[in-house]
């Protein structure tokens, strides 16, 4: 059973940071922890029961958090700055890591959450971080991305999606659902692109990518395949969407426990 939802504080940044872990059988894990990392507008909730069949399939601990302006955690100054997915790779997540007593660990990260995980992995170099799970990261913002969110504001009251939200982000649900809309499609996001980090990575990395995905395409593979140093293991997966991990949970977890028995 997973443990409730509790709260970490972030000093100096006086961040609540909303986090749950799912565990192994006392002991019984039997290598690192599993870090996941939210999509651009996930939670802790919204991975739902993925983390305890993680857990389950991969004997690791699992270990999720909300990041800043998401679920429960603190809120956040808007508009969000160009560069926040850089804050959170190479600020936030160390300092999550840290007051969470995490040593070696696995970063899974969806969507912009596999951004941040390369951001962190080429820009920190941390020797704790021993691998990377990216289920359809983001490298650059292409005109798919752009066009999907653009819909998915111009839709946000009259389709049922500020109230789903609002289900896992409470109160702040519009900053939360805006905060990220804006940014992605400010003129000044257009040109994003964080595949100078690439080049640093040298862990191995499983990368998985929808072939419906409607927020990006096989480009973002093609340019991770092409960038890191290390080992990329590539899946691409028919009949599935952006949401990898709630679409065809069973081949994602299999393949996540293939990979990690592969090093």
């Amino acid at each position: 059973m997973a443990e409730r939802a509790e709260m970490l504080w972030l000093a100096p940044r006086g961040l609540g940071i909303e986090y749950r872990w799912a565990r192994t059988r006392v002991g019984a894990s039997c290598g690192p922890t599993l870090v996941l990392l939210h999509e651009g507008l996930g939670s802790v909730s919204l991975w739902r029961d993925f983390p305890e069949r993680l857990a389950a399939s991969t004997r690791c601990d699992v270990f999720l958090y909300s990041r800043p302006g998401y679920g429960a955690s603190s809120a956040v100054q808007l508009p969000r700055p160009t560069r926040y997915l850089h804050d959170e790779g190479l600020h936030v997540l160390p300092a999550v890591l840290a007051a969470a007593g995490i040593g070696d660990h696995v970063l899974i990260g969806h969507s912009d959450g596999g951004s941040i995980a390369i951001i962190h992995a080429g820009g920190k170099r941390d020797p704790s971080t021993r691998a990377l799970v990216l289920l359809a990261p983001h490298v650059f913002n292409e005109d798919i991305t752009r066009r999907s969110i653009a819909a998915a504001r111009d839709s946000f009251d009259d389709s049922g999606l500020r109230a789903r939200l609002a289900r896992h982000h409470g109160d702040q649900v519009d900053a939360t659902f805006h905060g990220w809309a804006d940014v992605w499609l400010s003129d000044a996001f257009r040109d994003w692109n964080i595949e100078t980090f690439l080049a640093a990575i040298e862990v191995p990395i499983l990368l998985l990518q929808g072939e419906d995905d409607r927020y990006g395409t096989v480009r973002q593979v093609e340019a991770i395949q092409r960038g890191a140093s290390g080992r990329v293991t590539t899946r691409l997966l028919s009949a599935c969407g952006h949401s990898l991990q709630r679409d065809q949970p069973e081949v994602v977890l299999r393949a996540i426990a293939a990979f990690l028995e592969s090093f």
